[in-house]
């Protein structure tokens, strides 16, 4: 067992699929040499060579386009797109190329591929490279997006998305890669479309994605000690697909629901998930559902700023504490 930051474990998940199999490729820009941006890549020139970790151009489109070749052609690549904001530059091939590929060639075109990327704010880069897009892939058919919140679950996670047949969305959280999780030695492989319960309680869930599970986890051990609420937390992990099973099956527990997601409120993961408990389980729920959100602006670039319009522990105890009456 050894204790790694969140970074590190993107270096090894990465080289774990690459020493398992020799299909694998990694490309993105400055991915080798300078052991990516974020330091998430380091080593991994000097472990597999320049033929299968590759520095690319400044081109999202040409990133993307190249892995879609290189799945359609037999390998599995795995490309960094930078920052998640900039899907925008490379979108068609996100929304209409490598998802509908499969689907198009009645099976005969397969598109294993992996997109890793830095998403979310926290890290001061402003509007235009701290944006949390999971929405955006989550509502594209051919498509599964996963967002780990642990070491862990970065290895796990990773290495079921590069083994997968269809192509993967990751997205790592900018702020969360300095952080440090216990990670057992040995291959380590998840599964994607499942989530955890992290923290279980009786009165209410809390489901949360990537860098606010560590908040609704901090928010729920406050709302026990000092208000005497117990919270389920739920760290969805896997957007698409989604386990809808543990989250009703915790709403049926609870009956209440609260989602905290830092994506903009219009449209974020947390209404479709209130929209399948409202079919699904409107009769074990005690009170509406509540979605604990950013609001619908541009990420401000001044830290005092930033901080106030993610979601807090404090705002997601205070939304308890009056959602409860308590």
């Amino acid at each position: 067992m050894a204790e790694l930051t969140y970074r590190d474990a993107v270096a090894r998940g990465i080289a774990q699929e690459m020493a398992r199999d020799p299909d694998v490729v990694f490309l993105g820009e400055d991915v080798a040499k300078a052991g990516g941006v974020f330091k998430s890549t380091v080593g991994l020139l000097e472990q597999f060579g320049p033929l299968r970790v590759r520095d690319t151009p400044i081109s999202e489109q040409a990133i993307m386009g190249a892995a879609m070749g290189a799945a359609m052609t037999g390998l599995k690549p795995i490309a960094e797109i930078m920052f998640s904001d900039f899907f925008a530059v490379c979108f068609d091939y996100i929304a209409n190329e490598f998802p509908k590929s499969r689907y198009m060639s009645n099976g005969q075109v397969k598109c294993p591929l992996v997109v890793r990327t830095g998403n979310g704010a926290g890290s001061r880069f402003g509007a235009q490279h701290s944006q949390s897009v999971e929405n955006w892939c989550m509502m594209i058919p051919g498509l599964k997006v996963v967002a780990p919140s642990t070491p862990l679950d970065v290895i796990g996670l990773l290495a079921a998305a590069v083994r997968d047949p269809d192509p993967v969305i990751f997205l790592e959280h900018k702020s969360l890669y300095a952080t440090k999780g216990e990670v057992p030695d040995g291959e380590i492989v998840d599964t994607l479309g499942t989530a955890k319960i992290v923290r279980p309680g009786k009165d209410a869930t809390i489901i949360a994605l990537a860098l606010m599970v560590s908040r609704a986890l901090e928010a729920a051990e406050k709302l026990k000690a000092e208000h005497g609420i117990d919270c389920e937390v739920i760290d969805v992990r896997s957007l698409v697909p989604l386990d809808t099973q543990t989250i009703l099956g915790s709403v049926a527990r609870t009956h209440r629901l609260f989602t905290v997601e830092e994506n903009p409120r219009l449209c974020g993961w947390g209404a479709e998930i209130v929209s399948i408990v409202a079919d699904e389980a409107f009769y074990d729920l005690d009170g509406p559902p509540v979605r604990i959100t950013t609001p619908h602006i541009p990420l401000p670039a001044a830290d005092i700023l930033e901080d106030a319009v993610l979601p807090t522990p404090d705002r997601i105890v205070d939304t308890v504490r009056r959602s409860l009456g308590s």
